[in-house]
């Protein structure tokens, strides 16, 4: 009986063993889900290195590839492809995709945000061969000019570079979309009520505050960009064996070199492409760890 009414005390909901039950079955199964995801990635990684270690060596990091029949050969065109491959694409849609996240989520009317967020969910969702045939219609098989650069009439870094960023920028936008919304609407109210003009309250208060999710958008659109294929094979894939730091001219790629290896009758050249897949999973995830560290860095810096 209740002390103050006399009613009879309810039965806590908590208590109900049906309940228990199904929470203790949900658990078991969310813990079953997580334990698949990772086995999947340590099965994943490890056939890589098994089937890779081998073949991968300073020589396979610094050499170019060998001719046509020759056995041996490196990798050295592609790393450095990729890295200016996907740099340019980074240096294009990192800035627009978080500008756009923050007009979406900070400026904008919820019609409008919504619709850019529908908008950017239908650019995600493109096939990246499409976005490749795009823009080897575009830049590669059409001949333009773009702030003075002639493109066009062959294969160029620069039009695989513009094929990443388009489908870098949905990723980051999104991203940075649903990260500012997660930061509380008191600090934005606490600006506001300072007299604080509201661009500056952005700039001031909710980057700072988003900064660490913003960066790690940014690194899963890398980290998605840097192991894309298609789009490459149709604007950047007829490149020469030599190191080529000229964007102008078709460049090599770890994604490519690991399609071309892949495609070989022979053993040896199987276990490069492995050695190359190795190379492309531990230069994403160093990319991640710095990210991870600029992060930890930056909410040490706010604390302080």
């Amino acid at each position: 009986m209740s002390a103050t009414t006399g009613s009879p005390t309810p039965k806590l909901l908590g208590a109900s063993p049906r309940r228990k039950r199904v929470n203790r079955t949900m658990e078991v199964l969310s813990s079953l889900a997580a334990v698949l995801a990772v086995a999947v990635l340590i099965i994943v990684i490890g056939s890589v290195v098994i089937k890779g270690v081998s073949a991968l060596s300073l020589n396979f990091l610094t050499e170019t590839p060998a001719p046509f029949g020759v056995p041996g050969g490196g990798i050295a065109n592609a790393i450095v492809g990729t890295f200016l491959l996907v740099l340019m694409a980074s240096v294009v849609a990192v800035p627009i995709g978080i500008l756009i996240g923050i007009h979406a989520s900070e400026f904008a009317k919820p019609r409008t945000s919504n619709a850019v967020k529908f908008a950017l969910d239908i650019l995600n969702g493109v096939p990246t061969i499409v976005t490749g045939v795009f823009i080897f219609g575009l830049l590669v098989a059409a001949r333009v000019s773009i702030f003075g650069l002639g493109l066009g009439g062959s294969q160029s870094g620069y039009a695989g570079a513009v094929a990443l960023a388009i489908i870098m920028l949905p990723i980051v936008a999104r991203s940075a979309q649903e990260v500012l919304r997660l930061v509380p609407n008191s600090l934005r109210e606490a600006a506001v009520a300072l007299g604080i003009a509201r661009w500056r309250m952005v700039a001031r208060v909710v980057l700072p505050t988003a900064a660490g999710g913003l960066i790690t958008g940014a690194v899963l659109g890398v980290a998605r960009v840097a192991g894309e294929t298609a789009p490459l094979l149709l604007t950047s894939s007829i490149a020469s064996t030599a190191v080529s730091w000229n964007p102008s001219q078709a460049l090599s790629s770890i994604p490519v070199s690991i399609f071309t290896l892949s495609e070989s009758a022979s053993p040896a050249d199987h276990a490069r492409g492995w050695a190359a897949a190795l190379v492309l999973i531990i230069g994403v995830l160093v990319l991640s760890v710095l990210a991870r560290t600029l992060h930890d860095r930056s909410r040490r810096r706010l604390r302080g």
